[in-house]
């Protein structure tokens, strides 16, 4: 007998062969809604839809009837089996389309993965997004796991892409199990070799523009009882991260990743399995045409040599190394068949490391930009367990389970004055003023003044403990969410938090529409990332003026907390179309956002008042129509932040209020993916068009000329002998029909005006 399971929505297909007694296992089923059927030679088909919503086990009782004809055809499900009775708006992937959609980062694709297929992501560079209005507030499950530090190529390394079986990408008010960081909570199960009696893999190799090249392996291979799935992969890329210009310099990078998980099937109720990784990435910091060629020292003179009025210094050469490496066993015990207990470990390291320029004057930029050159090293180490139990009987999907976690940082920074000018002009010295006046504590810090490297070190432990339960109740046509999460934060600052979490929808069978509402309470806990600097930074004399502070004491960053409302339907048209569309509202105390060190390659967390996020969020899915499917998801999302800014390096709480809109607001984007495939197996043809409307930006300053109606007056002047022709480009200033471009003779620009 064949029997096959299938989401039209998802594309996850799966089929298993019965045994001689007629029983059949599937493992590694992402949770979701399935249409299951049966057939073999001289058997009615038999089709039933399941709900698989927990780790215990689905066991289904099928009786076969003897059918009039040996020919058995499977039919597809009908508009009910499109539509999703749950309150958490969410997008489920499966590898059938990621594998077929095109992804603009190879060095983080699943990045640039969640941003294509899911609604209410702003991309922003480098493998950053946006989610629903906040900088980073996303956290990642991968098998159970959690990952809630930054997964951007220039904070840390992320799995292959190929190693990843389904997401489910969770926008709406997030179950009780999820904390921390829940803006957007991507939901990863990997790929298993388990049930690969016959080994399946793919060596891939490609090249592209900017000299990418990228070579690729998996393979999955085991028994019934046990299984192994291993990928590596390596990629070489002329423009790894996002550059300022056009044209592409020092942008090189590399990285090479390696994936492997185990599974292991001891008897019939214990099971174990474990995720391991390792990854390596190199690359260089983009220069801009300024970088490129030390434009910032022309007119500059030093006294301690080596330095000339035309900026024999050699282009800027920053850049930056990350090592990786995760380790996460768990074990399964299925104590009845309604319960299952389930414990795991995990830990997980990034070190970051900034190098500078060889010839630290090197790194001096225009005015207003790169002042300092600075290296870093930094480790962060995240270790904890996690253990739940399931229980499933009736209309009750229970769960309770805990999550403590460690998080060991070390940041050691050295940082220099490479701007001679900067004493002088931005602090006025020399002024005969004693320390801690920045005339009196910076200047043996002044590399231009044959100074030395000041060197910062920094540690901290955060702890924190996660207790949960949940229970999803269907009784008829309605389905409840019921949950509860308490988070016990430790770190520089501590924070105690309750946060009920509740959903409630509702099926109108006649209609195919599916109603919902839920409201989530949500512990937001600060970046881990350069934490220390930002909570201590303020305390030296040294980097309290580099880092704008504005008292001579500290502002530690302090958790928040946040208020979300969710409405939404979804829709289905006959069974070939399905809509799901959600509005939110979301209210935050202590705001997070990044700044700079002394505008370096090195960023700091910060936390503005508040903030007020409403938008909406929208998914139109067609699944396969004789080979054709669409797929089209869009958002607008209006990122309203209050001032003052009151936590981290340069807060000033006692600032008068205000409101803005931050670089996280976006007012429209969209991603459209249309496919034909002839044939379940063979070749197929896709288009892909992303549209964004773009991040919001601050208006570009008056200088100059007539100024009397201020920045954004009709009468508005830029006075461009403050900035460089560089820095002109990059901003797309023009006059009239006469733009900036490159010359096609040396790599110079040529400016019409």
């Amino acid at each position: 007998m064949s029997v096959e399971i299938r989401n039209p929505v998802s594309g996850f297909d799966r089929t298993a062969a019965t045994d001689a007694a007629g029983r059949f296992s599937i493992p590694n089923v992402p949770f979701n809604p399935y249409h299951l059927s049966v057939n073999g030679q001289g058997f009615a088909t038999y089709s039933y839809d399941i709900d698989v919503r927990s780790v215990v086990p689905v066991n289904l009782n099928i009786s076969l009837k003897v059918g009039a004809s040996e020919t058995v055809t499977v039919e597809g499900g009908g508009a009910e089996d499109l539509l999703e009775n749950d309150s958490t708006f969410h997008t489920d992937v499966d590898k059938s389309l990621f594998d077929k959609l095109p992804l603009e980062s190879s060095s983080s694709s699943l990045s640039s993965l969640v941003t294509l297929a899911t609604p209410g992501i702003s991309a922003d560079s480098n493998g950053l997004f946006h989610g629903l209005g906040d900088h980073a507030e996303n956290s990642f499950s991968v098998d159970g796991q959690p990952i809630t530090d930054q997964q951007s190529k220039q904070f840390s390394n992320q799995i292959p892409l190929d190693s990843v079986q389904s997401l489910e990408v969770i926008t709406g008010a997030p179950p009780a199990e999820y904390g921390d960081k829940t803006s957007i909570v991507i939901n990863v199960t990997t790929r298993s070799g388990q049930g690969m009696t016959t080994p399946k893999g793919s060596l891939t190799t490609s090249y592209g523009s900017f000299g990418s090249s990228n070579v690729a392996f998996n393979l999955g291979f085991g028994g019934a009882k046990w299984g192994n799935f291993i990928s590596v992969r390596g990629l070489n890329d002329g423009r790894f991260l996002d550059p300022p210009e056009f044209h592409v310099t020092h942008d090189k990078g590399n990285q090479e990743n390696l994936f492997d998980r185990v599974d292991y099937q001891f008897s019939t109720k214990d099971s174990i399995h474990l995720n391991l990784g390792l990854t390596r990435s190199w690359f260089q910091t983009p220069n801009s045409f300024d970088a490129q060629n030390a434009t910032a020292w022309n007119g500059l003179v030093v006294s301690n040599g080596g330095l000339d009025p035309y900026g024999n210094v050699g282009p800027t050469d920053q850049r930056s190394q990350i090592k990786s490496f995760n380790i996460a066993p768990s074990w399964t015990r299925l104590l009845s068949n309604t319960t299952v207990f389930t414990l795991g470990a995990f830990v997980r390291r990034d070190q970051y490391n900034c190098y500078p320029s060889a010839n630290a004057f090197a790194d001096l930029a225009p005015a207003g930009l790169q002042a300092e050159t600075v290296g870093q090293n930094r480790t962060l180490t995240n270790a904890g367990l996690r253990s739940d139990v399931s229980y499933v009987k009736g209309i009750h999907n229970l769960k309770v389970g805990a999550t403590y976690e460690q998080t060991f940082l070390n940041e050691n920074d050295k940082v220099g004055i490479v701007d001679p000018t900067l004493l002088p002009n931005t602090f006025g010295c020399p002024n005969g003023q004693p320390a801690p006046d920045p005339c009196a504590v910076l200047p043996p810090f002044d590399l231009t003044q044959a100074g030395t490297l000041f060197t910062f070190n920094g540690h901290t432990d955060v702890k924190d403990l996660a207790l949960y339960a949940q229970d999803t109740i269907t009784k008829g046509d309605w389905a409840f969410n019921l949950g509860l999460r308490g988070d016990f934060y430790n770190g520089l600052v501590t924070h105690r938090e309750a946060e009920p979490r509740l959903g409630i929808s509702y099926n109108i069978k006649p209609s195919h529409t599916v109603l919902r509402v839920s409201y989530a309470r949500v512990l937001e806990t600060p970046f881990n990332e350069n934490l220390v600097l930002t909570n201590l930074g303020c305390d030296s004399p040294v980097l309290n003026p580099l880092l704008g502070c504005s008292a001579p004491n500290a502002t530690p960053l302090a958790p928040g907390w946040r208020n979300e409302f969710h409405a939404g339907l979804q829709q289905a048209f006959g069974k070939y179309l399905v809509f799901s569309g959600e509005y939110i509202w979301k209210y935050t105390h202590n705001g997070y956002d990044f700044s700079i060190l002394g505008n370096t390659p090195v960023t700091f967390p910060v936390a503005w008042q508040r903030s007020k996020i409403p938008g909406f969020a929208g998914r139109v899915s067609v699944p396969n129509f004789h080979g054709f499917s669409a797929l089209m998801v869009f958002s607008s999302v209006a990122a309203r932040y209050f001032a003052p800014q009151i936590g981290g390096a340069g807060a000033t709480p006692s600032a008068p209020g205000g409101v803005f809109r931050i670089d996280h607001d976006e007012k429209f984007n969209q991603t459209t993916h249309l496919q034909y495939q002839p044939w379940k197996v063979g070749p197929w043809f896709g288009f892909n068009w992303r549209y964004d409307s773009g991040l919001v930006a601050g208006l570009v300053p008056c200088a100059g000329g007539n100024c009397s109606n201020g920045p954004a007056g009709s009468a508005s002047v830029v006075d461009t002998s403050i900035i460089s022709p560089d820095q002109q480009f990059q901003a797309g200033l023009f006059c009239g029909p006469l733009h900036p471009r490159y010359s096609d003779h040396a790599d110079k620009l040529r400016f019409g005006y």
